[in-house]
């Protein structure tokens, strides 16, 4: 317990993160234009070459006047590698997504203390972000739509 006591509490950088969910929110945009409209899903196509890494699955699972939730998972992904699904919040009046679950987590709070039960990284929310940021980056610049297009 000496170690909690030396170590530094963990500071939430608000800039940062909503710097990240201001960059999800344009990213999402880009991917789902009409997730406002009407409910709708896609999936994107993650590739090697001929070889298919998994496909990333975006879906509508609530539509409010302000607000969006999507379910952000990896569908046909490597049989060793943990199948990584996300809850999004997207409020459309502040131009934001962030994440509001993961997993098994349903309710992500902004800070964590360390050592915890569930073994959370203290910055867990800001981590899952960043990440949703990547993934969608990465969609952006490498995936292609999953089904030819006649």
């Amino acid at each position: 317990m000496v170690v909690n006591l030396l170590r530094e509490r963990y500071r939430v950088d608000l800039v940062e993160l909503q710097a990240a969910c201001e960059a999800n929110y344009a990213r999402l945009m880009r991917l789902l234009p009409e997730m406002r409209e009407h409910t709708q899903s896609r999936r994107v196509a993650l590739s090697q070459g001929e070889h298919l890494l998994g496909i990333l699955a975006l879906e509508v699972l609530e539509s409010c006047p302000y607000t969006t939730t999507l379910c952000v998972r990896q569908e046909h992904s490597l049989p060793w590698l943990p199948v990584p699904q996300l809850q999004v919040r997207v409020y459309h009046d502040a131009r934001m997504a962030e994440v509001v679950s993961a997993e098994n987590a349903r309710r992500l709070h902004i800070r964590y203390p360390y050592p915890n039960a569930a073994m959370h990284q203290p910055d867990e929310k800001s981590q899952l972000n960043l990440f949703l940021g990547e993934w969608l980056s990465h969609c952006l610049a490498c995936g292609h739509e999953s089904q030819p297009v006649m």
